[in-house]
């Protein structure tokens, strides 16, 4: 008998526990980021890359030719949002610490232009070069690419 009555008492408390709760999902829709991120895409709904910003550069690649070992070599990315909405870029990353990029903070409007900043630094590299830069913004999909490419010679001694 007191089986059954316990046995009773974690299935009610299961059943009730587990009962869908409205305000659990209220409190994880629409977090901190998702003001700034503005992206209608969602996993629930089909993909409307239509209304989202796009980015469109100049130029993916800047081949900067042959530098000397200790150069800085400075390019700018120039790009135009294309899309029907602001363009905000949250980050730009590079491979490796000898790059670091620099962009816009504010939103670019529909139409309108910005730059991302390359600066690599050849110290301690030699040869062959490729660096890669990866953007994330709000747009479909979320990150592109702009890379830095050249060889750097050795210094003279």
């Amino acid at each position: 008998m007191k089986n059954t009555l316990l046995l009773l008492l974690v299935s009610a408390a299961a059943f009730f526990a587990c009962k869908n709760d409205s305000t659990g999902v209220k409190a994880l829709s629409g977090g901190p980021n998702s003001d700034l991120i503005r992206n209608p895409a969602t996993a629930d709904l089909p993909t409307d890359t239509n209304q989202l910003a796009r980015i469109a550069f100049e130029e993916k690649e800047f081949d900067f030719g042959e530098a000397t070992e200790g150069d800085i070599v400075n390019h700018s990315f120039k790009f135009t949002n294309t899309g029907k909405v602001p363009l905000t870029i949250m980050n730009a990353r590079s491979t490796c610490g000898c790059t670091v990029p620099e962009w816009p903070e504010e939103p670019i409007p529909p139409g309108g232009t910005g730059e991302i900043n390359a600066k690599f630094n050849t110290d301690m590299k030699k040869d062959k070069q490729h660096k890669v830069i990866t953007i994330t913004a709000n747009t479909y999909p979320n990150e592109s690419q702009v890379s830095l490419r050249g060889i750097v010679n050795p210094k003279k001694k």
